[in-house]
């Protein structure tokens, strides 16, 4: 039973109830993905922005944590190297190369310890040969760089806390900062762990491959992404109209002349 039926032309449009609920929930679920992709490219471009600020001139951090500095935002620090505790982080590419980055402990001077990624070495080729990321013990430095969070993969499964025992550097993939320093504080009973961690400048001394990037797609990625989605929703309204439109049936047109009388059928 359609919903309406109207003629247009020599067509009659006869939408039914299962098309026309059907085409109405997928259109709803069409708009909605495009609406989040929308805020999504919304919140990356803030994020792009924000990446973009950072790049100004190094301000000293000082006694504040990082906490209470802007996200990417490039700062000063002065400490130490802790060449003896590092991390590997696991599952991080380069030009589709699979390798790691490397986290080392930076103390500060009022104490806390500040993880400064020194960025990206390649994988060896093989699980039981770690790559060589010594860094001799010096006096201490000065670094610039951005402050950042850890990286946040997007399967649970892709994750793996740094492992026990007294072996050095640990390898880790997406860890939470409290399992980072819950590994450090076993081998440095009371370490206090910054909440974020440094992007060491790429001309700074001390590290390896850095090219660091926004995070995440370009927001015109997502837009684009939101544009398809409400053009689904579009083409199916339109597939909605042209499958519900249909030619009357001949017997149909039949019916109705045989209802019709001689004037009106036009016989004289």
């Amino acid at each position: 039973m359609p919903i309406v039926r109207f003629t247009v032309g020599r067509r009659v449009f006869a939408p039914s109830w299962t098309m026309t609920a059907l085409t109405v929930a997928l259109c709803v679920v069409f708009v909605r993905l495009g609406e989040w992709q929308w805020h999504k490219a919304e919140w990356r471009q803030a994020e792009w922005s924000a990446f973009a600020r950072g790049a100004d001139r190094a301000v000293e951090l000082g006694s504040r944590g990082t906490a209470d500095v802007p996200r990417f935002q490039r700062v000063a620090v002065a400490g130490r190297f802790d060449p003896e505790h590092q991390f590997l982080l696991d599952n991080r590419t380069e030009n589709d190369q699979a390798g790691y980055e490397v986290l080392t402990p930076l103390e500060l001077a009022n104490g806390r310890v500040l993880l400064v990624d020194r960025g990206w070495v390649p994988f060896t080729g093989y699980r039981s040969r770690l790559p060589d990321i010594r860094l001799a013990a010096e006096d201490p430095i000065r670094l610039t760089g951005r402050i950042d969070v850890l990286p946040v993969g997007g399967l649970s499964f892709g994750r793996m806390a740094p492992g026990g025992g007294p072996q050095w550097p640990k390898v880790t993939s997406y860890p939470e900062m409290a399992q980072l320093a819950s590994a450090l504080a076993a081998a440095r009973p009371g370490v206090r762990l910054e909440p974020r961690i440094l992007l060491l400048d790429p001309a700074a001394p001390h590290g390896y491959v850095r090219d660091w990037q926004p995070p995440g797609m370009s927001p015109a990625r997502h837009m684009s992404y939101a544009a398809q989605w409400w053009l689904f929703a579009v083409t199916l309204i339109v597939f909605w109209v042209v499958l519900s439109t249909q030619k009357p049936r001949a017997d149909a047109r039949a019916g109705t002349l045989e209802r019709q009388g001689p004037r009106e059928r036009g016989i004289h």
